[in-house]
């Protein structure tokens, strides 16, 4: 007897030997057990799911002598024949090889005539999709109105190719691929039962290597089997499939987690005496990194899809959630990179090590086995970055008593350079139909909500809001008593508040106070910025300028009155527009906008830089 290959042997001829697919099969045993049946059934999904398989099934359950029923006898004519495939009443048809309308036609012409043997006569078309038009056109009126004893089974990997009034027609069924955990305990049954033995993570590499379809694992598996001869060892199928071993990349990800390029190469080197296939190295490498997010963030969310997600969960600890998204994204961005790389290998190990270097906490393994940084903190960088740290705060200190020059000033250095460029022999003006003229100083930028949000900490409010000096000069009161809203935009640009602190402080208006108790009103639209947490920073700052202990009360509403904020940035758009306005009468820079046709470009006018 000659051999009969797995997938074959061990194709389900009953509803209770699929393999998944819980959710059609309880719908069709419903339907068949309450003889609750539509006349077209489609069966879409990826290949070897098991499209088929169920419309056979299907058809035995139809056609069965022991009557119609979700658990066929098996013995009987009807059961036999359609097992055999020699069933005349099963008609199945490749419509990838009937295409043409003459197909369709000649096949419905025996549509009205009774079945021969069996209680239907069952049409089961496989691909369906591949039908042209003018098949589907002749096809459509039999499908919506075919006689009592036809039922119509269809099978597709591609539904979207199937027009609308085809599919308004049957019941469709959407089969999910297979999980490799599930394709790896069918071919434990299946290699029980053939006395094969097995490595157990030669079937983990088996069934990832299926990509949810059973019946590539069963092909697989007989491939594995006559690739070592009469067994399946992990390190054979390895070779056969050029997959990398899952073991391998378990490795790889502990080197990588231990920040130790020489135990990577160890490992690449490792992997490239068994000719691997790199780009599914780094496929199965991106798969587990993956999963060490989900293990990170959601760790019951982790499959035991290869039978290592304990291996997982304790690596997921090892790694930084920012260097997994990191190593991720370099990746996936070298996958084209490995592809039209001429040295596969040396591809694969410049984008490990690409991870490694780039992450922030990148370290090396020196032979001795002492860890070393990439960039070393020595006492003489930590001494430069005290010294660094100083010059920061003295630089801010100095920013602080510094004046912006007037905008007189950038009006006539602005137009001394001009004509002096026009004139140049070296630079040669080409006139522009609107060329903009801007003054040659470095732009200040403006304050954002950002900016205020992550200020320094050694920035005052008075910095943090802008130039207020004409409100920074004046002299505000330091009792509570005395104290009323007009006080209230005096007294902000004293305080010694910064970051987030200065922020809420800034788009307050002054309520009242009573006794020490200060209430103030937020406006509604810087209410992101605030949680009740704050009250006690909040309380701090005042408490040191009034000297005395203050609590704060925050209601987050309308503001009715100018806040520090709202008057700040009305003074900085006034001078601006001072600014502009002395530009633009500027003599020379009215001859400049004469001579060349230009426009001010407004926004850029700024004060120098001291």
């Amino acid at each position: 007897m000659s051999y009969q290959v797995l997938a074959r042997k061990w194709r389900p001829s009953n509803f209770s030997q699929v393999a998944g697919q819980s959710h059609v099969l309880q719908s069709l045993v419903n339907a068949l057990d309450n003889e609750r049946l539509h006349h077209a059934y489609l069966f879409t999904g990826t290949r070897g799911v098991g499209k088929t398989t169920l419309a056979r099934i299907l058809a035995k359950c139809l056609n069965c002598e022991g009557g119609i029923t979700s658990k066929p006898c098996e013995s009987c004519n009807a059961c036999t024949e359609i097992n055999e495939g020699r069933f005349v009443d099963l008609i199945e048809v490749d419509a990838a090889s009937r295409t043409k309308v003459d197909d369709t036609r000649e096949l419905l012409d025996n549509v009205q005539y009774a079945p021969a043997r069996g209680r239907f006569k069952v049409y089961l078309i496989d691909e369906v999709h591949m039908l042209s038009n003018h098949s589907f056109n002749a096809l459509l009126k039999t499908l919506e109105e075919p006689p009592p004893h036809v039922k119509f089974l269809f099978a597709t990997t591609d539904p979207q190719k199937l027009p609308v009034t085809i599919l308004s027609r049957c019941l469709q069924f959407n089969l999910k691929n297979l999980s490799p955990e599930l394709i790896e305990q069918y071919l434990v049954k299946v290699l029980d039962e053939e006395g094969i033995n097995y490595d157990p993570e030669a079937l983990w590499q088996i069934a990832a290597a299926a990509r949810g379809s059973m019946r590539d694992a069963l092909t697989l598996a007989d491939q594995a089997i006559s690739y070592c001869e009469g067994q399946i060892n992990a390190s054979a199928v390895v070779e056969m499939l050029g997959v990398p071993q899952h073991q391998q990349v378990i490795a790889l990800l502990n080197a990588m987690a231990d920040r130790d390029t020489q135990k990577v190469l160890t490992v690449i080197r490792d992997m490239a005496e068994q000719s691997p296939d790199y780009s599914n190295t780094l496929d199965s490498l991106l798969s587990a990194m993956h999963r060490l997010a989900l293990a990170q963030v959601a760790p019951q969310a982790v499959d035991n899809s290869f039978g290592d997600r304990q291996d997982l969960l304790d690596l997921a600890a090892r790694f930084s959630a920012e260097d997994i998204q990191l190593y991720y994204q370099i990746g996936s961005k070298g996958r084209e990179e490995l592809r039209l790389a001429t040295d596969l290998r040396v591809a694969f190990e410049m984008l490990l090590l690409r991870m490694l270097v780039f992450s922030p906490r990148y370290t090396d393994m020196g032979e001795s086995g002492e860890t070393k940084n990439a960039q070393p903190a020595t006492q003489e960088t930590e001494a430069a970055r005290a010294d660094a740290a100083a010059e920061s705060a003295e630089e801010s200190q100095k920013k602080k008593s510094l004046k912006s020059d007037s905008c007189v000033q950038d009006a006539q250095s602005a137009a001394r350079v001009a004509p002096a460029a026009a004139t140049s022999p070296d630079k040669k003006l080409h006139p522009d139909p609107s060329p903009a003229v801007t003054p040659p100083t470095p732009q200040e930028p403006s304050v954002t909500e950002q900016e205020l949000q992550t200020a320094s900490n050694t920035e005052s409010a008075a910095e943090i809001i802008g130039d207020a000096e004409e409100i920074t000069n004046a002299q505000p009161v330091k009792t509570l008593a005395d104290m009323n809203h007009q006080e209230w935009l005096k007294v902000y640009f004293q305080l010694k508040a910064s970051g987030i602190v200065a922020n809420v402080l800034a788009n307050t208006e002054w309520v009242g106070v009573s006794g020490t108790e200060i209430s103030f009103s937020l406006d509604e639209a810087q209410s992101a910025v605030y949680n009740e947490d704050l009250n006690q920073r909040l309380e701090q700052v005042l408490s040191d300028y009034f000297a005395q202990p203050v609590a704060v009360t925050v209601t987050v509403t309308s503001t009715d009155a100018e806040t520090p904020a709202a008057l700040s940035q009305r003074l900085r758009e006034e001078k601006h527009a001072r600014m502009v306005n002395e530009f633009e009468t500027d003599e020379n820079v009215q001859r400049l906008v004469q001579r060349f046709s230009a426009t001010v470009a407004t926004d850029t006018i700024a004060p120098l830089k001291e």
